[in-house]
């Protein structure tokens, strides 16, 4: 069997799981096919039951349980696929809009009301939310659809529960199996001290609320009934089928100078109001490690690697920890809402680690930020005196959904060697900040890192800036490539329209239109049916739909273990079905280039209402600049005219850090968030990002930005995208402004 046949096989096997699916979306007339799966769920203890969400699946009622903060989750077992309805009780919710991710199913719902409604194809682990709306305090629901669980083994050392609600922590002895039952829930700890040969296994949850002061870290320390899951000189331990539930600022699961962990079909949620310290997983000190089909949401670094951790004070910080070495991370999800996905080092920190692998698995989200370091995919930081070797880091076949920043990588003694990014596809987000390589690191691959359509061939692309000890190195896909067109560029709704892959032998194509079908083969065509868009968020008569294609070389090729993989590459592009038009505007009298802005100072911590605000300062500038002569906080208006050089659908992106809002023929098309204060004493605001479409005619269209300065440097960025036109900042030369103020918000 093909070595990452796990993740690759399930990608490869879906086009039979949709093919039924597909013609019902294709044609949203035709009978949804009977389901052919069976459902299985337990029920959930009513002090943990949440009604924010009513589900049903193939129409059986599922309980959903609340987990933390405001997030919500829910398990059942099914063998095939399922029909999925959910009901918000909150008014309007889904009005936003809805995300269902991994990006990379292509899953889209209807929506009537407040239900919406999708088909599952297969098992999967689901993050279910508003279109960018992932951060702390964000509502979000989880779906964990598994295949059915073992039955309890038997055995003299084997202990179960059965479904129903416990007080207790568990303290396995060596040689130990435990069993939760589904249906099982646990307030307490999982202990693993100094045993080994030990087995967690079923499908219940541990729902872990300590004691820790909510305002400082004290997650760190190591002991028992700290963590959901806690090991001290633990090895060759197994764990499959748990959930773990965190309402405690503390580290989800940390193991100490343990070894041999596999964890399989693993689900954390970790909801932490503060949004601090409560990673995901930390390896310290620990090695041989596994952890496949799992699903975490953090409030910190999601997987973080050290050598130990004893507490903040010099001595502490500066004791030398041990190595960590062979950790492998695979065909996971992996979710979190501040600080980075995988972190190893921190400044003093003195240890070595060698041999992490992160591979075939879904970011779904990034924390957004900095905490000293901007947050990224990767986060190595070995500052003021870190001291250790480090090297042979994979990141291979990852998908970012929404994400930061790509990687922030620092050693400034001994090094890092053998870094490398392969096969990396951002399916529908520009990265939001740069990346950053420096000092003592060599070795550094991107191959195949792709940003939509577009493979990284230097610094530049990717934005990295580098001040390292060798230069970084680029290296194009060695398999199938996917790449494609669109014909014609112009998109209207029920409007046939041909979709065609760049030529590659012995590859097959798959398509995911982001409206919920897909197709086979190199050249297929497509109608979009509505102006929506994948998300359903589109509100201006245009629709911005996920477009994805998935090119395989399915012969098998040794690696270099000499096992069968499976080659693919995927390409990504927006594509907007446009209902309304909006036609170009007369500009009257003598035209400047650049566009006019306005200051109005003040004091506000959110962008405010302008519409009754005085400017005192008004000047001209080439693009979204102004002069605010001395002030430091103020909000700032430009206006004028944005040339559309074809007719078509636009995207437009906007990022800004204090707060930012577009509008384009006196219609909204874009509102950055609230502001997100960046952490441990890091400057300012992290990026916030926003995006709208709109269907536009060629030539000069109203332009009206606002942009708040508090406490952030820099000016709202804006970028477009278009028939022909891939994503990039707009240009200078396409903004003009006239000589009087005619101008229409």
């Amino acid at each position: 069997m093909p070595r990452v046949c796990t993740l690759l096989c399930i990608f490869l096997a879906l086009p039979a799981f949709l093919h039924a699916a597909d013609h019902a979306a294709a044609d949203p007339g035709a009978e949804s096919p009977a389901p052919a799966s069976s459902v299985q769920s337990a029920p959930v203890p009513p002090e943990l039951r949440s009604y924010a969400f009513t589900i049903t699946v193939n129409g059986k009622p599922i309980d959903v349980a609340h987990a933390a903060d405001r997030y919500d989750f829910a398990s059942f077992d099914i063998t095939g696929p399922v029909d999925i309805e959910i009901t918000a009780a909150e008014p309007g919710f889904w009005d936003r809009g809805v995300d269902i991710e991994p990006w990379r199913l292509g899953l889209r719902a209807t929506r009537s009301g407040q239900t919406i409604r999708f088909r599952l194809p297969a098992p999967a682990k689901l993050a279910i939310s508003r279109p960018r709306d992932f951060l702390n305090h964000a509502p979000m629901l989880f779906l964990f659809a598994g295949r059915p669980v073992p039955p309890a083994p038997k055995g003299p050392n084997v202990k179960t529960y059965s479904a129903g609600v416990y007080h207790e922590s568990l303290n396995p002895k060596s040689g130990d199996t435990i069993y939760l039952a589904p249906g099982t829930f646990l307030y307490g700890s999982l202990n693993l001290w100094q045993v080994k040969d030990v087995k967690v296994l079923g499908r219940g949850t541990i729902i872990y609320d300590g004691p820790q002061d909510p305002n400082t870290d004290q997650g760190w320390m190591q002991k028992p009934d700290w963590h959901c899951i806690g090991s001290f000189e633990a090895h060759n331990i197994e764990i499959d089928g748990l959930t773990c539930v965190l309402r405690s600022r503390t580290w989800s699961i940390q193991m100490k100078n343990s070894s041999d962990f596999v964890y399989d079909d693993l689900r954390v949620i970790g909801g932490n109001p503060n949004n601090a310290n409560q990673d995901g997983i930390d390896w310290m000190g620990t090695w041989n490690g596994l952890v496949r089909d799992s699903f975490f949401r953090a409030s910190d670094d999601v997987i973080a690697l050290l050598g130990n951790w004893d507490g903040y004070n010099e001595a502490d910080m500066l004791r030398p920890g041990q190595d960590v070495h062979d950790i492998t991370i695979e065909t996971s999800e992996l979710s979190t809402s501040v600080s980075n996905i995988v972190r190893a080092g921190w400044p003093q920190k003195i240890f070595n680690s060698h041999n992490f692998t992160l591979r075939d698995s879904d970011i779904l989200h990034a924390g957004i930020g900095a905490c000293g370091q901007t947050f990224g995919l990767l986060g190595f930081w070995g500052a003021n005196g870190a001291h250790g070797e480090h090297s042979n880091y994979t990141f291979e076949n990852l998908f970012l959904d929404n994400w930061y920043s790509l990687a922030q990588i620092e050693q400034e003694q001994l090094a890092l060697h053998n870094f490398t990014f392969r096969n990396i596809w951002a399916l529908d987000q520009p990265p939001l900040a740069g990346s950053s390589i420096k000092g003592q690191v060599n070795g550094v691959v991107f191959e195949n890192v792709k940003y939509g359509q577009s493979v990284a061939s230097g610094n530049a692309d990717i934005p990295v800036t580098v001040d390292a000890s060798e230069a970084t190195h680029y290296i194009p896909p060695r398999g199938p490539v996917a790449s494609f067109t669109v014909d014609p560029p112009v998109v209207s709704v029920g409007q046939k329209i041909t979709f065609t892959a760049k030529d590659s032998p012995h590859t097959s194509f798959t398509w995911r239109f982001g409206d919920g079908s897909q197709a086979q083969g190199r050249k297929v065509s497509h109608i979009f049916t509505d102006s929506e868009g994948t998300d359903l968020d589109g509100a201006n008569g245009a629709g911005r739909f996920r477009v994805l294609l998935q090119a395989t070389d399915d012969r098998g090729r040794p690696d270099s273990a000499g096992q069968d993989w499976v080659s693919q590459d995927w390409a990504a592009q927006g594509v907007v079905a446009v209902a309304r038009w909006y036609s170009a505007a007369q500009a009257a009298g003598p035209m400047l280039p650049g566009l006019a802005y306005q200051i109005y100072p003040g004091g506000w911590t959110e962008l405010p209402d302008l519409r009754s605000a005085i400017a005192i300062l008004s000047g001209d500038a080439p693009d979204l600049t102004a002069d605010a002569r001395g002030f430091t906080r103020y909000a700032t208006t430009w206006d004028g005219f944005l040339d559309i050089p074809a007719d078509g659908g636009y995207t437009f992106h906007l990022l800004d850090r204090d707060g930012a809002r577009l509008v384009i023929d006196g219609i909204e098309v874009a509102r950055t968030g609230p502001p997100f204060a960046q952490v441990c004493g890091s400057p300012g605001n992290a990026m916030r990002y926003a995006r709208g479409s709109l269907g536009l005619r060629a030539g000069p269209h109203t332009l009206h930005v606002e942009g708040l300065h508090n406490i952030s440097q820099g000016s709202p960025r804006l970028l477009w995208e278009g028939p022909s036109l891939p994503i990039a900042d707009i240009p200078a030369a396409a903004f003009s402004h006239p000589r009087q103020d005619i101008l229409t918000r």
